[in-house]
């Protein structure tokens, strides 16, 4: 039976769902349902970019559930032209700016790279990630289709209509805000310059959001570009076009060559975006198709889309809702022309593909929301278990219910899943004291639990290969754990005799309480006893105070330093002979 969510829910991608449903029976009954991405492979396609992604799945995943026949399009954009050379790609250097104007499907790979052009080179790492994020999708490759001639009639409706699209663009073109006194929306001049700054950054992250859209041709408006039949580079300039018989004249600003086509025969050139985009939103019949802020301002390319896939192209502009930024804890907005931003398959290295689709699932497309690199990920990972309990007592709230069910799960089934999913601090706290020794890890985690005790790492993993690669690839050297090799006899040595009594009463308690749990309530109720209460007191201000005096004189004894992994862990991971060697037994 199809699993369904209901419009009176809360959650985003159900409400999505029904309109997509019901456009999309008014528009062509009995056809699958259209929804689309478009990604270009301009370089590293990162976090940001797989919003694009991400909200067209959801609604095609939840549209699917409901028993409809859906196609997601992935528009790879891959013969737009190659604008600059990122920063920050290993294998690259500034002579690949002799390649900028070419298709990017004609720009060598870095090199080095498996691939046969710069294209394909970063197109295949997203393949992989969404493949692993269990998104289901038609790939659409435009260098493809343009060269086979796929849109040879909308170019050429395209160019007889060239007027009628310039009369379009000219409208935005005059367009003047009457607020801008003030800033865009009224804003203050504070508020319109962060506003100015984000619109900048987002217009840098987009290959297409600042193509040009055809005009500034002293002959004329034309809505095509020829790439160069000699240098391969888009600096042309058409001359002429004959409607009748479709020919075309074009000089080469690059190069200087200069050559007559037919446009009817003609497959080396594409639309420019603005006529591009449109042109592929009625080609394709597009329901659903997000974008970001970007191409959603006044005059960008999704606004004046809408007025030509009407006007010119006889089509309906999708739904198609803004998403906002997607961001990095301790890091900028992302832009993939800087170079160094963290893609899909960066951030599965460090964290399990149901977690990475909750981040996506749990916030509307117009919320922005920050990945974790940094240690937040381990809160991240306290927030996403505490709600699997919450789902599996039936304690859930509705919307986050429905955010988990996409998590885990698509039409298709479930996503792989860790058997025995330990806490994520616990698995990067021991990963970090033993360097990764299998031995030494199956031995800790163990004896988390003594009465149901982990016999294999393979009941931890993935998840305990996740936390391994997020210490040893996201926390700096000087953050790691170096549990002592011999005992700290000076610091031992000036203790008074409540430091050493609290010694005295943890190394007593070693035996009775070694278990993660059991370690929890003794590292808490020595200072309690220290101070004639019982074990299970309530805190005051003053035990806590005490309690952190405790901690402190254990990390350094341990571990030289003040704070570390979580002293329950910690004394399990260097064991109860050594910790009774480091405290002085």
């Amino acid at each position: 039976m199809a699993e369904s969510q209901t419009s009176t829910e809360t959650d985003w991608v159900s409400r999505f769902a029904d309109d997509v449903i019901a456009e999309s029976e008014r528009r062509a009954p009995g056809k699958p349902v259209v929804v689309a991405s478009g990604l270009s492979p301009s370089g590293p396609i990162h976090l940001g970019n797989l919003r694009e992604v991400m909200t067209p799945h959801l609604v095609a995943d939840e549209v699917r559930r409901r028993g409809h026949a859906v196609r997601h399009l992935i528009s790879w954009d891959d013969y737009d032209r190659f604008r600059k050379v990122p920063n920050g790609v290993p294998g690259v250097d500034a002579s690949w700016a002799e390649h900028i104007g070419k298709p990017l499907t004609s720009v060598p790979a870095p090199a080095g790279s498996a691939y046969p052009n710069w294209a394909e080179h970063f197109k295949a790492a997203m393949t992989a990630a969404l493949g692993e994020l269990g998104v289901e999708y038609d790939g659409i490759s435009q260098t493809e289709q343009y060269t086979a001639g796929a849109y040879r009639g909308q170019i050429l409706h395209a160019m007889k209509h060239r007027a009628d699209i310039d009369a379009v663009l000219d409208r935005y073109r005059t367009k003047k805000d009457p607020a801008a006194a003030q800033g865009k929306g009224g804003k203050k001049p504070q508020q319109q310059k962060k506003v100015d700054e984000a619109e900048l950054e987002a217009a840098e992250g987009s290959g297409a959001a600042d193509e040009d859209d055809g005009s500034g041709n002293t002959a004329g408006y034309f809505p095509y570009k020829p790439y160069c039949g000699n240098c391969g580079k888009d600096l042309t300039v058409v001359t002429s076009y004959d409607d009748d018989t479709t020919e075309l004249n074009y000089t080469c600003s690059a190069c200087g060559f200069a050559e007559t086509v037919r446009l009817s025969e003609f497959n080396r050139g594409k639309l420019v975006w603005k006529v591009d985009w449109p042109m592929r939103w009625a080609y394709e019949g597009v329901i659903f198709e997000p974008s970001g802020v970007d191409h959603s301002s006044p005059g960008s390319s999704f606004v004046v889309g809408g007025q030509i896939v009407r006007e010119i192209f006889d089509g309906v502009q999708p739904i198609g809702p803004m998403y906002a930024f997607v961001g990095i804890s301790g890091m900028a907005k992302m832009s993939s022309s800087k170079g160094g931003v963290p893609t899909p398959a960066d951030a599965l290295k460090i964290m399990e593909a149901p977690l990475l689709r909750w981040l996506y699932a749990r916030r509307k497309p117009n919320q922005s929301f920050k990945i974790a690199f940094d240690q937040e990920i381990q809160r991240l990972y306290d927030e996403w278990d505490s709600l699997g309990r919450k789902v599996a007592d039936g304690t859930v709230l509705p919307a986050d219910a429905a955010a988990y069910s996409r998590a885990v799960r698509t039409a298709a089934g479930e996503l792989p899943s860790t058997p025995r999913p330990l806490p994520y601090r616990t698995l990067a706290s021991v990963a970090d004291i033993t360097a990764g020794a299998e031995d030494q890890t199956l031995r800790i985690l163990g004896e988390l639990d003594p009465d149901n005790p982990l016999t294999s790492l393979d009941e931890a993993r993935p998840r305990l290969d996740r936390a391994e690669n997020w210490i040893t690839t996201q926390v700096p050297a000087e953050a790691r754990t170096i549990v002592r090799d011999e005992p700290d006899k000076e610091l031992l040595g000036s203790l008074d005799e409540q430091g050493r009594e609290s010694l005295r009463l943890l190394l007593e308690g070693l035996d009775a309480h070694w278990s993660l749990d059991g370690l929890t309530t003794l590292v808490y109720g020595v200072p309690k006893v220290l101070a004639g209460l019982e074990p299970d007191a309530k805190p005051t201000p003053e035990l806590k105070a005490a309690q952190r005096s405790f901690f402190a004189l254990l990390y350094r004894l341990l571990v030289s330093r003040d704070t570390g992994p979580r002293l329950p862990t910690l004394l399990l991971a260097v064991g109860a002979d050594r910790v009774r060697k480091l405290l002085g037994a």
